[in-house]
């Protein structure tokens, strides 16, 4: 996504503009596209994934050590839960990636931001889905990525109680492991809504925002609705389970590991208006595809149009 340099507010996602079919670029995604995006060499960026994989080796093992068990939990100043564990995490991590890159700027969700000297940075979700690991559900991960001039260049998604980790870099594809298995992803080619499988995290949320009216209406045209929100479901949409992801409220270290891995995939991430920015407040992805039908659909009011073929033309 296009970021400005540091530093990050976390607080800064703006409501997302009305979506314009006719300013809405459709050859903005796939993977040749995602490719160019790259900032670096290919052997420098696979040096921050194997930094990336490492740290989450370590961030693995100390999730895997509280969880299910008796949990430090504190409320923090925004209302959300912290552990000792996404204490612990992301202050390891943050120590490994300064002890081989001190140049480097971070962007975490406990500890806030360090510019840093140099023109790539982190962001550290030490724990996305505090939610589930507080109440024993296995749906949580580490989320890490790298940046570089304002461009998202590494991602490393990684669910130690699923057994599962997913990774993506510009130009290198994106690959899931599953114990020793390591194989390559990409979204799924479904180009009709009726045929698609739709995510979101809470439609309570969507619907109360405002921000996209044709919520229900949307869900009501596609194949199958399915609620399972933070990492999981971008993961499933990469590896082509699904083929979109609704949401609200999220921050920058949310959204940046994912939308390597779903860029890599070939997909497409954006807000509700159709842009593509790191600290937007509501995201949609998708297999690409779709997208365009997506937004508009999101943004019809009862009574308006979203015929496809009537989107296109305008």
């Amino acid at each position: 996504m296009t970021v400005p340099g540091p530093p990050v507010d976390p607080d800064a996602g703006r409501d997302p503009a009305p979506f314009d079919p006719a300013a809405f670029d459709d050859t903005a995604w796939g993977t040749d596209w995602s490719a160019g995006r790259r900032r670096g060499t290919d052997s420098e960026l696979r040096g921050w994934l194997d930094l990336a994989l490492a740290c989450c080796d370590e961030a693995d093992s100390i999730a895997l050590r509280h969880f299910r068990r008796d949990l430090q939990v504190s409320t923090k100043p925004d209302r959300t839960y912290v552990t000792q564990a996404d204490r612990g995490i992301e202050s390891l991590v943050r120590e490994r990636i300064l002890a081989a890159h001190p140049d480097h700027g971070l962007v975490g969700e406990e500890y806030g931001t360090e510019p840093g000297r140099g023109s790539a940075r982190w962001y550290i979700d030490p724990i996305d889905g505090t939610h589930n690991y507080i109440r024993g559900v296995p749906l949580f991960a580490t989320l890490l990525a790298v940046e570089r001039e304002g461009e998202l260049q590494v991602g490393v998604v990684s669910a130690p109680a699923l057994g599962e980790r997913w990774f993506a870099w510009r130009g290198g594809g994106a690959w899931v492991r599953r114990g020793a298995e390591v194989r390559r992803i990409g979204v799924s080619a479904i180009a009709s809504l009726g045929d698609a499988q739709i995510l979101y995290a809470s439609p309570l949320e969507v619907e109360e925002s405002g921000w996209a009216p044709g919520f229900g209406a949307l869900l009501r045209r596609a194949w199958r609705d399915r609620g399972f929100g933070d990492f999981w479901a971008y993961a499933l949409l990469a590896e082509g389970a699904a083929e979109a992801m609704i949401e609200i409220g999220i921050r920058p270290w949310d959204l940046a590991a994912p939308l390597v891995l779903v860029e890599e995939a070939g997909g497409r991430m954006t807000d509700f208006g159709g842009r593509r920015e790191v600290d937007a407040a509501s995201v949609v992805a998708s297999n690409g595809r779709l997208h365009r039908e997506i937004l508009a659909g999101l943004a019809s009011r009862p009574g308006e149009s979203t015929d496809p073929e009537r989107l296109q033309r305008d």
